[in-house]
C-alpha cells in the first residue's frame, strides 16, 4: 500500500515544479519582451510627441511632417541606402571568394587567415578610420605623398579618404570580416559530392563554384547579405568622422545631429528611426518568407563528402592575394594607427623631429583616461557577465524546453539584430525619459549594460543555441527522473557542459562591448564615456594626436578579447579547419 501513497507523492511535487518553471519561463519571456518591445513602443510614441521629456506630452504630426518634407533628411536617407548597397555589393563578392577559399580548398594558413578575418570582424571602425585617414588624407596621406613623389606629373591627391568612395574603402575593409565569418562555416558543412561531380564532367573551378557551390549556398547567402545590410546601415562613426566634414549624412548621424540640435529636435529624430526601422523589418520579413517558400537540399547517393579543391599551380599566387587582402584589412590601417600616436603633429611626417612619446604621457597620466578605462573595464565585464546567464537561459528554454512561448522567445531574442545600434539607443533614450523608474540610469554605465545586453543578445543567444542543438538529452532525463526541476537541471546538468560555449559568449560580448559605438553614443555621459566613445569626441574635434592614443588601447583590450575568443571557440567549433 506504501507505493501508491509515494506514486501520488511524486506527481505532487511534479507538478508545483512545472508551475514554477512555467512561472520563471513566462517571466523570462516578459523580461526579453519588455527590452526588446517597450523601446520600440518608446520610440514609435515619441516620434508623435512634440514636447521636450519632462514636460507636459503634446501630439502632433510635426516630426513625421519634417522627416518627409526637410531635403536634407531625405538626402540623408539616400546616402545611407546608396553606401550601403555599394560596399554590401562589393563585400559579398569578395567574401565569398574568401569564404570559399578559405574553407573549401587546399589554401595555405587557412587557420591563420580566418582569424585574421575573425579580427578583423572586431576591430573598431574608428581606429581603422582613423588610420587610413593617415594614409588617404588629400593633404597629408602618407600614400598621397608617395605617388606625388613618383608621379609629380599628376596634379592633386589621387585618393580621398572624405569622399563617398573613401567611406566605401573603409568600410569594405571592416565588413569582410563579417562575410568571412558568417559564410565559411556554412561553406565547410556542404557536401562536397556535386563539386566532384561537376569537376568529373571538366567544369573549372571557378565554374563548380558559381553554377553549383553558390546556388547551394543561397540561404547562407541571403541571410549574411541581410545581416551586412543591417551593419551596414548602423554604420555610425565612419561617416560622422569622414562624411560630416563634407557635408554628407547618412541616417544614423542625421538623427545625433537633430538630437544635439539646439533645441533638440526629438520628434523629427525618433519619426526618422521609425521609418528607416520599418524599412529594416520589411527587409527581413521578406528575407524570411523567400527562405520558407524555399526548400535547398543537397542530394547525393554518397557519403558526406568534405574533401578539399586542389588549387594547384594557383595555390601561392591565390595565398598571396588574400594573405594581402587580409592584411590590408586588419595590419595595415592599424600599424599606420600605432605610428600616428607617436606623431609629433598628426598626419605631418615632414616637419623636423615629427616623433615624439608627448602624447602617451599625457593621454596616460590624464584622469579622464583613467575613468573612461575603469568605464569600458565595467560597461564591457558587466555586459559579458550578464549576457552569459541571460543568453544562457534563453538559449536553454528555446531548445530543451516544451515552453510554449518558446518561438515568441526565439523570435524575440533574434529581433535586436535587426534594429541598428544608433536606433536602439535612441529606443532606449525615450524609454528612460518616459519611464519614472528608469530616470536614475540615464548617463550611468549601467544604461550603457543593459543596451549593450540587448544589443549583442542575438549573437549570444544563436552561439548558444548551436551547441544546445547538438547536446544530447539523456543526462537532462535523468536529471528529472531524480525529481531535478529545469533550473535545477540547468544549473547542476548543462551549466557544466555548457562552460566553454558560454566563456565564448562572453568573451565575444566583451569585445563587442568595448568597441561599441552607436548604441550608447546618445546614452553616455562624461561620467560614464568609455574609451571607444572617447577617442570618437578626440577625433571629432579634430584632437587626432589623442584620439589615435585611446583608440590604440581600445584596440589593444579587443585584439586580446579575440585571442581569448579563438582559444574558447576552437571547442565549440567557431574557428576554422
Amino acid at each position: 500500500m506504501a507505493q501508491p501513497a509515494i506514486a501520488l507523492e511524486a506527481p505532487r511535487g511534479r507538478s508545483w515544479a512545472v508551475e514554477w518553471s512555467t512561472l520563471l519561463m513566462t517571466l523570462l519571456l516578459g523580461i526579453v519582451a519588455f527590452a526588446v518591445l517597450a523601446p520600440l513602443a518608446m520610440m514609435l510614441l515619441s516620434s508623435f510627441q512634440l514636447s521636450a521629456p519632462g514636460r507636459e506630452p503634446v501630439y502632433g504630426l510635426d516630426g513625421w511632417t519634417r522627416v518627409l518634407n526637410d531635403p536634407s533628411i531625405r538626402s540623408a536617407f539616400g546616402n545611407s541606402i546608396s553606401l550601403s548597397v555599394v560596399r554590401q555589393a562589393i563585400t559579398l563578392v569578395v567574401g565569398i571568394g574568401l569564404a570559399w577559399l578559405i574553407s573549401r580548398t587546399d589554401l595555405p594558413w587557412k587557420n591563420t587567415l580566418e582569424f585574421a578575418f575573425w579580427v578583423a570582424f572586431f576591430l573598431p571602425p574608428l581606429p581603422v578610420a582613423m588610420g587610413w585617414i593617415l594614409l588617404l588624407d588629400g593633404k597629408f596621406g602618407l600614400i598621397n605623398q608617395w605617388v606625388a613623389t613618383l608621379l609629380p606629373f599628376i596634379e592633386g591627391p589621387i585618393f580621398n579618404i572624405y569622399s563617398f568612395w573613401g567611406i566605401v574603402w573603409v568600410h569594405v575593409t571592416t565588413g569582410l570580416g563579417v562575410k568571412v565569418l558568417l559564410l565559411a562555416p556554412a561553406f565547410r558543412n556542404l557536401d562536397a559530392a556535386l563539386e566532384e561531380s561537376s569537376r568529373s564532367c571538366g567544369a573549372s573551378t571557378v565554374g563548380t563554384l558559381f553554377r553549383i557551390v553558390v546556388p547551394l549556398m543561397a540561404p547562407a547567402i541571403l541571410v549574411s547579405t541581410v545581416l551586412g545590410l543591417i551593419r551596414s546601415l548602423e554604420a555610425f562613426e565612419i561617416e560622422l568622422l569622414l562624411g560630416v566634414p563634407i557635408g554628407l549624412f547618412v541616417y544614423s548621424t542625421k538623427i545625433r545631429d537633430l538630437i544635439t540640435f539646439e533645441p533638440p529636435q526629438y520628434a523629427p529624430a525618433a519619426a526618422l528611426g521609425v521609418a528607416f526601422l520599418a524599412l529594416l523589418l520589411v527587409m527581413v520579413a521578406l528575407q524570411r518568407w523567400y527562405l520558407g517558400k524555399r526548400m535547398f537540399r543537397t542530394i547525393s547517393g554518397k557519403g558526406f563528402s568534405t574533401r578539399a579543391t586542389q588549387l594547384g599551380r594557383w595555390r601561392w599566387p591565390v595565398l598571396s592575394v588574400v594573405l594581402v587582402i587580409a592584411i590590408t584589412a586588419t595590419l595595415v590601417p592599424i600599424a599606420v594607427l600605432v605610428m600616428g600616436t607617436f606623431m609629433r603633429a598628426f598626419g605631418y611626417f615632414n616637419i623636423p623631429n615629427p616623433w615624439t612619446l608627448q602624447h602617451w604621457q599625457r593621454v596616460l597620466a590624464d584622469p579622464q583616461i583613467i575613468r573612461s578605462f575603469t568605464n569600458t573595464m565595467v560597461v564591457s565585464t558587466g555586459a559579458a557577465v550578464i549576457g552569459i546567464v541571460f543568453y544562457g537561459l534563453i538559449a536553454y528554454v528555446i531548445v530543451k524546453t516544451r515552453f510554449a512561448g518558446r518561438a515568441l522567445l526565439d523570435l524575440l531574442s533574434w529581433i535586436p539584430w535587426a534594429i541598428p545600434g544608433i536606433l536602439m539607443g535612441l529606443a532606449l533614450l525615450w524609454t528612460v525619459f518616459r519611464t519614472p523608474f528608469l530616470v536614475p540610469l540615464y548617463g550611468s554605465v549601467y544604461l550603457l549594460i543593459i543596451a549593450l545586453v540587448i544589443k549583442t543578445m542575438p549573437l549570444g543567444v544563436q552561439l548558444t543555441k548551436s551547441v544546445l542543438l547538438q547536446l544530447g538529452d539523456e543526462l537532462e532525463e535523468a536529471s528529472r527522473i531524480a525529481g531535478g526541476s529545469w533550473l535545477q537541471t540547468f544549473r547542476g546538468v548543462v551549466l557544466p557542459i555548457l562552460a566553454p560555449t558560454l566563456i565564448t559568449v562572453g568573451v565575444v560580448g566583451f569585445m563587442s562591448a568595448a568597441r561599441d559605438i552607436s548604441t550608447i553614443v546618445l546614452l553616455g555621459s562624461s561620467q560614464s564615456r568609455t574609451l571607444a566613445l572617447l577617442a570618437l569626441d578626440f577625433a571629432y574635434g579634430g584632437q587626432f594626436e589623442r584620439g589615435t592614443v585611446v583608440a590604440v588601447l581600445t584596440v589593444g583590450l579587443v585584439v586580446i578579447a579575440a585571442l581569448l575568443a579563438r582559444i574558447f571557440g576552437g571547442r565549440i567549433g567557431i574557428t576554422g579547419g
